[in-house]
């Protein structure tokens, strides 16, 4: 957009565009040209959004969701006020559709906003205003809406609808599968540059961050969507960590090495950089599992000796309940290892 036509669309904006609701005015944000979609999977519940723009940040603001209410995306002349609201709304127990219709009533600047949200019964509504920039548009499919604007081709919310529905896997994978498969229709016409998924339990909450399963940014890179997928996996990898101490808690160890194996294979070398398996080792430690702990203790020690040092320093934390004698024991073993 030229500087002069970008000048003129921040004044028309700054015209029309109305905060929305009782959240009051406030002036308009820059233009978010971008491609998102929100989506429910009906096989879990889980809810969550997408996104990627040639924007930095886009994270930040354009995905809104809480766990066990709905996802809300709002870009273009972009409103972040439709993410609070929309989700305030639907918590008190109104549809998307309903939600998205009284705010969109209540801005003067629905015609330069893109805005879609789902709920936690999968009904999916979406909002393309007249003024956003071509190609502009978008899809609703079951249970999810793709938009988009400022598009290289038309064709690209259709694709993006077409892949998350055909996608297998859980509903991050399906969300990744749409981001890339707008990518392949020509994504946004400037080119890429942040990218954030944000997945959330179906299950309501009085601790809603409790329920936030994936909330992660590429907040600037030369290709985010992949970027974005790197990250889904090392977050898949400290879920399975996760699993891997609540067993340790429940006493299951053996539950607990499959865990911590399943996330090590999710992770090379050089991606962990010794935090994990250190850490892995330490908890197997704790519990009198020494053999088992020394593989990991020893593979973070060949990424950094100076791991050693920091095993000396858990016990006066209370995080390695062995006594001076057995410590200088572990510490030799773990340093034979090399």
């Amino acid at each position: 957009m030229p500087g002069n036509t970008l000048a003129l669309a921040f004044a028309l904006s700054s015209l029309c565009a109305a905060e929305t609701g009782a959240a009051g005015h406030a002036p308009p944000q820059r233009p978010i040209a971008t491609y998102s979609i929100v989506a429910r999977d009906s096989a879990t519940g889980e809810i969550g959004v997408a996104v990627q723009s040639h924007f930095f940040s886009v994270g930040s603001v354009v995905p809104w969701a809480e766990a066990g209410v709905g996802a809300v995306a709002t870009q273009s002349f972009v409103e972040p006020s439709y993410g609070p609201l929309g989700l305030a709304r639907m918590r008190a127990g109104v549809s998307a559709g309903e939600a998205l219709e009284a705010l969109l009533a209540a801005d003067e600047g629905r015609e330069v906003r893109q805005v879609a949200m789902v709920d936690a019964a999968g009904e999916a509504a979406a909002h393309t205003g007249g003024k956003c920039i071509d190609h502009a548009g978008h899809v609703i499919g079951d249970g999810c809406s793709a938009q988009a604007n400022l598009m290289e081709n038309p064709t690209v919310p259709v694709a993006m609808a077409r892949a998350y529905e055909n996608a297998e896997g859980d509903l991050a994978e399906r969300l990744l599968a749409a981001l890339e498969a707008a990518e392949r229709e020509g994504g946004d016409i400037r080119g890429r540059q942040s990218a954030a998924i944000l997945v959330v339990s179906g299950e309501r909450s009085e601790r809603p961050w409790k329920g936030r399963l994936f909330d992660l940014r590429v907040e600037d890179h030369p290709d985010p969507v992949t970027e974005l997928r790197r990250l889904v996996r090392f977050r898949r990898a400290y879920i399975l960590l996760d699993e891997g101490d609540a067993r340790i808690t429940g006493g299951d160890v053996e539950g607990a090495l499959e865990s911590y194996r399943g996330a090590l294979a999710l992770l090379s070398d050089e991606e962990t950089n010794g935090e994990v398996p250190f850490w892995v080792g330490t908890t197997l430690a704790s519990v009198g599992r020494i053999d088992e702990a020394l593989p990991y203790l020893r593979r973070a020690r060949a990424r950094d000796p100076r791991w050693t040092t920091t095993l000396g320093r858990l016990p006066a934390a209370g995080l390695l309940p062995l006594d001076p004698e057995e410590m200088d024991d572990l510490r030799r073993r773990m340093e034979e290892g090399e």
